[in-house]
């Protein structure tokens, strides 16, 4: 029987405010165990919750840019369940009346553009975190309650997803979104936006939804995409032989490449939801969502049709371009000076990007900047260096943290461009490699690149490679 894979995603997004959401609690948990806590986050008896007002409009500014309906009054709930990491014994949400509803966002797929509709977004608390170490601890678990109070928005998609690829491609998109806003780190790796991804699978063509199993805490687009993967053969293998599929919640593990059961799979009773009768209802004013409408930057999606339309560069270079919203700004300065907007455009995408990656840096913190950049592409468009040296300088220049200018000069990397002195250099290579000559004279002309590499070598690497190409192969045609 051919199946439909039905996916659904939660993704809890942490906002960058400087302040926790209920209290004035510091939100950067990277700081020793338990010392930025307070009564309040640690859910004393008696102490007050106070909303934050820059979270309710970071959660106005995400609600706008994913074209959601901002609910002018929403709710707060309290979600009843034991954890150790939750210290209350609840957790501030939303619930019935939500913050913002019916969104949506676009993302591409082998078939084209697809709209994944959101259902709601919630303003709620993140819970503390738990460490589990491997070794040297016996059994215990260590909890650590920083995060507690650190406010999160809770995005919640339609079941409109039907692939792995897709869900991991809505998740990018709706990260670089949040990032482009400036509201949310999007770190993966430090927890800071995860997603739970509820699937199941029915009959091709049937509009019965099955059983949908949740996966919980995937903090990786490549667990994301092994973790459904591995769910939907799963399914297709229980209902394949006649089984039934139970509603549970699950762990991945990525080292076994399996999803683990790890409880019956709660409803909404379960959590025993009641009103938070702390907060007020939340009132928001059209006067405070048009003033925020200003701050809504050119979003991803919008600022690659510009770029492709403005500087005509590639539709690839465009969307890695557009991946991150410094590295366009990076592009667009570096446009501002030099035309070539291809060769910048290429620059970028190969050059900057490996060092980004190889060094772990942001482009933030990039000690090439754009006026730099363009230098160096224009000394190399000007044909005082070749590719190679240009790349040699480029590495110095990041290393030394030094201009173009300074690089070529300090380091005599301009191109070697004079016939006479080519010309030397290829007969001195030739007389050096006698055995390798007469062996090119026998028929094996494949040596012609080792005697370029040779030329290449002996000049350190700024001999023209156009020139030197062309002067060596007058050479060998002459003898």
């Amino acid at each position: 029987m051919e199946y439909e894979v039905v996916i659904g995603l939660e993704v809890h997004a942490q906002l960058t405010t400087e302040t926790k959401i209920f209290c004035g609690c510091s939100t950067n948990y990277n700081t020793p165990p338990n010392t930025n806590v307070c009564p309040i986050c640690l859910g004393h008896p008696g102490v007050l919750p106070s909303l934050n007002q820059r979270v309710v409009d970071f959660a106005i500014m995400a609600a706008i840019a994913l074209k959601a309906t901002i609910n002018r009054v929403s709710y707060f709930a309290r979600k009843n369940y034991f954890y150790p990491d939750l210290p209350k014994g609840y957790q501030i949400t939303q619930y019935e009346v939500p913050f913002a509803v019916d969104g949506a966002i676009e993302i591409e797929t082998e078939t084209g553009t697809k709209q994944i509709r959101i259902r709601e977004i919630h303003i709620e608390e993140d819970a503390g975190k738990l460490f589990h170490p491997e070794s040297g601890a016996g059994l215990y678990t260590f909890v650590d309650m920083n995060r507690c109070g650190v406010p999160l928005l809770e995005i919640v998609s339609y079941p409109d997803i039907r692939s792995p690829k897709e869900a991991s491609n809505y998740l990018k998109r709706l990260r670089q979104t949040l990032r482009y806003l400036g509201i949310c780190a999007g770190n993966m790796e430090e927890g800071n936006f995860r997603c739970d991804a509820n699937i199941s699978i029915k009959p091709l063509g049937s509009e019965k939804f099955g059983t949908k199993r949740e996966l919980k805490n995937l903090n990786s687009f490549r667990f994301l995409e092994n973790a459904l993967s591995w769910e939907i053969e799963y399914q297709k293998n229980v209902l394949g032989s006649g089984g039934k599929i139970l509603q549970e919640t699950l762990t991945w593990d990525e080292k076994e490449g399996r999803a683990i059961p790890i409880r019956s799979k709660e409803t909404s009773s379960d959590y025993r939801y009641f009103p938070e009768p702390d907060l007020p209802p939340l009132h928001i004013e059209e006067e405070r969502i048009e003033k925020l409408k200003w701050l809504i930057p050119e979003l991803p999606w919008e600022r690659e049709t510009r770029l492709i339309r403005q500087y005509g560069i590639r539709e690839y270079d465009a969307e890695l371009i557009c991946s991150e919203r410094g590295i366009a700004d990076y592009f667009e300065k570096c446009a501002s000076m030099f035309n070539d907007y291809r060769t910048l455009a290429n620059w970028i995408t190969t050059e900057i990007f490996r060092e980004l990656d190889r060094r772990n840096l942001k482009i933030e913190s990039f000690p090439v900047k754009p006026e730099d950049l363009v230098e160096l592409i224009k000394r190399l468009k000007a044909g005082e260096l070749n590719l190679s040296t240009a790349r040699k300088a480029f590495t110095i220049m990041i290393d030394e943290n030094k201009t173009a200018a300074q690089v070529i000069s300090e380091y005599d990397l301009v191109q070697i461009s004079d016939t006479r002195e080519l010309e030397s250099i290829v007969d001195a290579v030739l007389s050096e490699c006698a055995k390798e000559l007469e062996r090119y004279k026998a028929g094996k002309t494949s040596l012609f690149d080792f005697f370029l590499g040779q030329v290449m070598r002996k000049t350190k690497g700024k001999a023209s490679p156009h020139l030197a190409r062309e002067l060596l192969k007058k050479r060998l045609e002459e003898i």
